[in-house]
């Protein structure tokens, strides 16, 4: 071999033993014993525990969205406490009636008050006189003095007490014989008065009377000729009873 060729050999392993003892910036570096191909990926790690809770954010920049419905309607509430009464309100317009006729009204309430003047007019003319602003009518029952009292007042009546001549005629008339007048002396003897306690300023006696026979004749009846007489207010006659028209 010439100087030339051995020159060669030299340089030619001096630069393979370089290249192979400085790595590439590419090259992987493994382990003096061997260099094998990585591992499978492991599975993930448990999650971690919640962070702080942040601060609110500032309210975005974007359009509102529309509203929802509304919920549910939820239960009442307890009742309040009751207010103060307002002011009482102006008196109203009187109502109208729309179904009421009162032109019917009246035409009805004229034909009854015609047809109790009728019935009047007959109990006049048929059981009873009619002097003045007085209305005389018998039952045609006799009784004591005492139940006289009661029927006539009944009846929203009093017995029978002539102020004159006319009545006591009209009071005869209707009763034809023997009845109670409405007059006594029981509160004090000898004093006769009408019913409401009034002094008589009218009289038609008997001849003797009154006179108080046995001390027990404190009524009056009217004879069948218009003359009165006393008797004792137990003793039964027929009753008379006078009403204002």
């Amino acid at each position: 071999m010439s100087l030339f060729s051995a020159f060669l050999l030299l340089l030619l392993s001096i630069s393979k033993t370089h290249s192979e003892s400085v790595p590439s910036e590419n090259a992987q570096t493994c382990p003096v014993i061997a260099c094998g191909s990585p591992g499978l990926n492991g599975f993930p790690g448990k999650d971690g525990h919640d962070g702080a809770k942040g601060e609110k954010g500032e309210p975005g920049q974007g359009l509102r969205g529309l509203q929802g419905p509304p919920g549910k309607l939820g239960p009442p509430g307890p009742p309040g406490v009751p207010g103060t009464r307002g002011l009482t309100g102006q008196k109203g317009d009187p109502g109208v009636c729309p179904v009421c006729d009162t032109s019917m009204a009246d035409r009805e309430k004229n034909a009854l008050r015609n047809e109790l003047e009728k019935i009047k007019k007959w109990l006049f003319f048929s059981l009873g006189k009619k002097v003045g602003k007085k209305f005389f009518l018998s039952s045609g029952q006799q009784m004591s003095f005492d139940k006289v009292k009661a029927l006539c007042a009944q009846f929203q009546g009093s017995v029978a007490s002539p102020k004159n001549a006319e009545e006591n005629r009209a009071i005869k008339n209707v009763v034809g014989e023997h009845a109670f007048l409405g007059i006594t002396d029981e509160e004090n003897e000898g004093q006769f008065v009408d019913m409401e306690g009034k002094r008589l300023t009218y009289t038609n006696w008997n001849t003797g009377e009154p006179n108080n026979s046995d001390s027990g004749e404190d009524c009056v009846v009217l004879l069948s000729d218009g003359k009165w007489n006393d008797i004792p207010c137990s003793s039964v006659s027929k009753v008379v009873c006078e009403f204002s028209v």
